[in-house]
């Protein structure tokens, strides 16, 4: 049976960029971009911003950009720990669309995902989306197959697969009317969420890109201050786009980065700063001359 979409087609004449997150889990990348390959809408590049993988990672990217139509671009820099803002930045400046979507190469969209996205871009704002995490026994169990079904996103599969029957389930609901109310009432807060997060690309280049002095822990988050002590509003898609979260451990979590990021997002707040030092204009560098952007000192 051929899926269908649930949305008017949309001719926005929007160039549109996917900038994935990884670091070596081929296993987990291979289904994320299966389900890019199953995509309602499929006018995207995928920008894969690759924090120091090894040689598995590329073979496994150069094998899906010759297999299929996926327009896939790498970006990679050696592996020198926890950087995931530098490399993002990178991303971002190599990088063809006019909107950016965010997520990362262990989360799975459902097929309408990047329709929505697009749906509900609008001048002024960015949005806000979610995940739903897989213990680790499901994620195992994803197979491409139930990705281009879409069968792995029901909650009949998904609880016969070990999920347990909770109302976080309702994260995976198809009802847009149900959808739009738990945007509305949820208590969670329209953050910006690096695994499911979407914004005009002149927008990120304004508050000059992710930090790079902050590891992991909230450094998504901070970019999100900026872009709202930038003037800009937030908009909750948390129901409306959802993606699978596969489970893995986190060897780089520790608690000195953690506070050193708090302190990082507590001085943004504070101070409503719109524009970081240490982004993609970096050092030195007071203009780049290929994003216009002139760095404050």
């Amino acid at each position: 049976m051929t899926k269908q979409s649930s949305f008017p087609v949309i001719n926005r004449n929007m160039n549109l960029s996917i900038i994935l997150s990884t670091f070596n889990q081929p296993q987990w990348l291979r289904l994320t971009l299966c389900g890019y390959g199953s995509q309602f809408d499929n006018d995207f590049e995928i920008v894969i911003a690759d924090d120091g993988s090894n040689d598995e990672t590329r073979a496994l990217i150069n094998d899906f950009k010759s297999s299929t139509s996926l327009n896939i671009k790498h970006i990679w820099h050696p592996d020198n720990g926890f950087q995931k803002c530098r490399i993002l930045n990178r991303a971002i400046e190599a990088a063809d669309g006019d909107y950016l979507i965010f997520s990362d190469g262990d989360c799975i969209p459902r097929e309408d995902f990047v329709e929505v996205h697009k749906k509900h871009s609008q001048k002024g704002y960015f949005l806000s989306g979610g995940y739903f995490k897989l213990p680790l026994d499901t994620s195992n169990r994803i197979t491409e197959e139930s990705i281009s079904s879409g069968e792995c996103f029901g909650t009949k599969w998904l609880k016969a697969k070990g999920v347990p029957n909770t109302t976080k389930l309702l994260k995976l609901t198809r009802s847009k009317l149900l959808a739009s109310i738990l945007n509305t009432v949820t208590p969670t807060k329209r953050t910006w969420n690096g695994h499911n997060a979407s914004c005009w690309r002149s927008d990120a280049l304004k508050v000059n890109g992710f930090d790079e002095r902050m590891k992991y822990g909230g450094e998504d988050v901070e970019f999100g201050y900026r872009l709202v002590n930038s003037g800009l509003a937030a908009k909750q898609i948390r129901y409306l786009a959802p993606c699978l979260h596969l489970d893995h451990p986190r060897g780089y979590v520790n608690e000195g980065d953690l506070s050193a990021n708090l302190a990082i997002r507590k001085s943004t707040l504070n101070d409503r700063r719109e524009f970081t030092n240490y982004g993609i204009i970096n050092g030195d560098n007071l203009q780049a001359p290929e994003t216009g952007l002139i760095r404050s000192v």
